[in-house]
């Protein structure tokens, strides 16, 4: 079965792991690797250098796997999500462990909640 992988990141270059992560998900023949980054309407996209750093870093290590970098602005970043996975068939999304998992408001519960037939990796 051919996979569909979606890595959720911020801008943080710790997402390095995700994004290796997900391009082990991806390996197998047919399989398409999608990294993501939904900026919030309300908040400057570059609020300084560093996030240009940042963002040039991220285009850098999908660049080197292989992977679609989307960046999208959105007043609801898990809507922007959940329409990117439905558009393009993810079967698989990968994301950071948050402080707030577990609880039912969790950003990975919301979108959870919206995509009930997708794999969730954190």
């Amino acid at each position: 079965m051919h996979k569909n992988v979606l890595v959720c990141v911020t801008q943080q270059k710790t997402c390095e792991r995700l994004i290796e992560h997900g391009a082990e998900l991806s390996r197998e023949e047919g399989s398409s690797l999608y990294v993501i980054h939904v900026v919030n309407e309300n908040d400057k996209l570059l609020y300084n250098l560093s996030d240009g750093d940042a963002l040039e870093y991220l285009f850098e290590i999908t660049k080197e796997i292989g992977a679609n970098l989307v960046v999208k602005r959105s007043k609801d970043v898990v809507k922007a999500i959940v329409d990117f996975a439905v558009e393009n068939d993810i079967t698989h999304i990968v994301l950071g462990s948050s402080k707030t998992q577990d609880t039912a408001n969790s950003f990975a519960m919301k979108l959870k909640k919206k995509l009930p037939d997708r794999i969730f990796i954190l």
